[in-house]
């Protein structure tokens, strides 16, 4: 269950979460009625038939966001859509107008829709109470919105905004790699995206490349800028920090997973619960690190 991707957000450290047990029943996911597209609500992290909505260790809470979604290509509406049209055309000596597809197409998305099939999704979350910081398993902008804003619907109020750098990330990340001293703990990976600093410039994308060499030296004189930097934290995660502040590729290393083999637990639960306990540590320590090399700014009060 260890995330892949965080997409941050900040909210107030004063918010209460006291009732968020009593609340999320409410905003549970619901079966995808017949004649709907989608539905969204909240599911047990350690799996859908568990009754717990959300699982707290210390001041980490793990939420996970279900989904159910219709499957209804548009190959297949259009098809349908297409033969219909030919027939109407053929009988009547005429071609349908707008409304008249419109109508047909509606028409047809009420009769398909009960019959397609269901593909159901999650997605995980972490809200980190002691820096007010939602972390979202997801590197799309538009699918962690969602997961925050149904936690707005649950509690009711959620001002979370998305991170906000008081320093340009670009000159940041460029800075590591030109050999301006990382924050300690921090090391250079071996991939990162160099970009010209003109829209619609160059593009140059690097992997299993020593970053600090003659090569990338090149592009940074020809003033180039990085984009994404691989990054580790002390052997125990890597990442992948973009300027758009979304870490990806989120990997737990051999430092941090052996804590795990070290333990014996009875039961998958216990094991979920371990592996959270670990992952919530280690994705709060990388938080307080780039907190201070990016200088995020905090939720207002």
């Amino acid at each position: 269950m260890f995330f892949r991707n965080l997409t941050l957000f900040r909210f107030p450290t004063s918010l209460d979460f006291s009732q968020l047990d009593e609340l999320l029943p409410e905003a549970a996911l619901k079966p995808v009625g017949p004649l709907d597209l989608a539905s969204r609500g909240f599911v047990s992290p350690f799996g859908r038939d568990e009754p717990a909505l959300s699982h707290r260790v210390g001041d980490a809470i793990w939420l996970t966001l279900g989904g159910e979604d219709k499957i209804l290509p548009a190959a297949v509406v259009n098809d349908l859509l297409a033969k219909k049209l030919a027939e109407i055309e053929e009988k009547e000596g005429r071609k349908p107008g707008g409304r008249t597809r419109k109508r047909i197409k509606e028409d047809l998305l009420h009769e398909l829709l009960p019959r397609a099939f269901v593909k159901p999704s999650r997605t995980d979350a972490l809200l980190d109470l002691e820096h007010g910081v939602l972390a979202v398993d997801t590197s799309s902008r538009k699918n962690a919105e969602a997961v925050a804003s149904e936690i707005r619907h649950a509690l009711g109020s959620f001002p979370a905004l998305p991170l906000n750098a008081e320093v340009a990330p670009r000159n940041v990340l460029t800075g590591w790699i030109a050999g301006e001293p990382l924050p300690d703990g921090l090391a250079l990976g071996e991939e990162c995206e160099l970009k010209d600093a003109m829209d619609g410039g160059a593009v140059v994308k690097c992997q299993n490349q020593e970053l600090q060499s003659d090569e990338i030296a090149k592009h940074l004189e020809a003033g180039k800028q990085v984009t994404r930097l691989a990054l580790t934290l002390d052997d125990h995660v890597s990442f992948v920090l973009g300027e758009d502040l979304v870490v990806r590729k989120l990997k737990f290393l051999e430092g941090a997973v052996d804590q795990l083999e070290n333990t014996e637990r009875d039961d998958l639960r216990a094991e979920l619960d371990a592996r959270f306990a670990l992952m919530s540590g280690e994705v709060k320590r990388l938080f307080a690190v780039l907190e201070q090399a990016l200088k995020l700014s905090k939720a207002e009060s």
